[in-house]
Parts: structure tokens; sequence; C-alpha cells
């Protein structure tokens, strides 16, 4: 069985995962009735929703988009091979998220990599990298935030954050989707993509 990462907690001011509902009561969500599998998309755009950060993503063209997958059916879902791509309306963008390297750049104003036309890939995980001029606890914080899961046990929930360059983009939101694939039943059976509108998610 593929194992789960539960997310971490930290004490005081540090980060701090929020609680998470099932997936089918956030605006922006597919179910997938027959797998029993729902996936929703909470976007982190706003400065108050935001705050449960150290950093400032927004300031820097960083959406946080957090994403909750809730699995109702009687076996695990496997993660190891799911794919997450935003796609805006506005200029016709497909961005894939972004590593932490990507973020630990951006937040350090250093030059980033090019996220639109990088290759779709499996979501990347966390992996532990020292980086100048961004503290300790700022790296923990983007390692920790990022979704996690290899898998969803059965009437279990899990959740993470996916971080989008959206720095080239004016209303990132308005008509786009989200595209999830690679979510994989208990016999290594790939589900349909999950489609999610994040515009309701505003």
């Amino acid at each position: 069985m593929v194992s789960v990462f539960a997310a971490s907690v930290y004490a005081g001011k540090d980060y701090e995962a929020p609680k998470v509902t099932n997936a089918s009561t956030y605006p922006a969500h597919d179910a997938h009735t027959n797998e029993k599998v729902t996936i929703a998309a909470d976007p982190y755009n706003t400065t108050q929703k935001a705050s449960i950060f150290r950093l400032k993503y927004l300031d820097k063209g960083v959406l946080p988009i957090n994403l909750i997958i809730t699995n109702e059916g009687g076996m695990p879902v496997a993660l190891t091979k799911m794919t997450v791509q935003f796609v805006a309306r506005e200029r016709h963008a497909k961005l894939s998220p972004m590593e932490e390297q990507d973020i630990f750049r951006r937040m350090t104003h250093a030059k980033r990599s090019d996220d639109v036309a990088r290759t779709t890939s499996p979501l990347p995980f966390p992996t532990k990298h020292k980086v100048g001029g961004l503290k300790q606890e700022d790296q923990d914080e983007v390692e920790h935030a990022m979704f996690q899961a290899r898998a969803v046990e059965p009437n279990n929930t899990q959740s993470g954050f996916v971080f989008f360059d959206v720095a080239d983009l004016d209303s990132p939101l308005d008509g786009a989707i989200l595209y999830v694939t690679g979510v994989r039943d208990g016999g290594g059976n790939e589900l349909m993509y999950f489609e999610i509108p994040l515009e309701k998610a505003k």
C-alpha cells in the first residue's frame, strides 16, 4: 500500500496547514461519482487568506492553490504519478506547478526558470535544499506547504498546496481551469482526468 505523508504542523507563528473539509464542499471541484473521488482547488488569492504563510507569495506573482482530494471509495487511490496543470484563459497560458527551487528564487529576487515552457510532469514533491538569502524557516514553510500525499486512503481527505507563477497574468482565475491527471485506483488503473473551474473559487 502506498504510504501517506501527513501534513506537518508547527508551533507559534510558523506555518500551520489549514484545516480542510470534504472536497465536495468547495465551490471549485470535480466529483467522479463512479470512482467516489472528488478533487477541489482552493486558491489563496487574497491577502487575508494568504496570511497563513510567512512568505508574501502574492507580492511575488506566485499563486498558492490548496489541492484537496477526498476518497470515499473502499480502496486507496495512488497519487505518485499525478500531474497538475493550470490552464489560463488569459494568453492561453499552460502552467505546471513551481518546484521548490523556482519558489526560492522568486522569493529572493533571483532569476527564475521558465515554468510556462517546462514540460508537464508528475507533481514535484518537496526535497531538502539550502538556498542563500532565504531563512531556513521560510524554506521549511515551502517544503511543508507543498502537496506531499502519495495516496488517499478510503474515506479520507488529503491536501497540500501547489504554487503557480502567475506574474504575467492580470486576472489569473478568470476562465482558468485546473486539470489533474494520473490519479490511479487500487488496481493501478488511471481515472478520467479531473477538470476544476477555478473561476468558481473567486
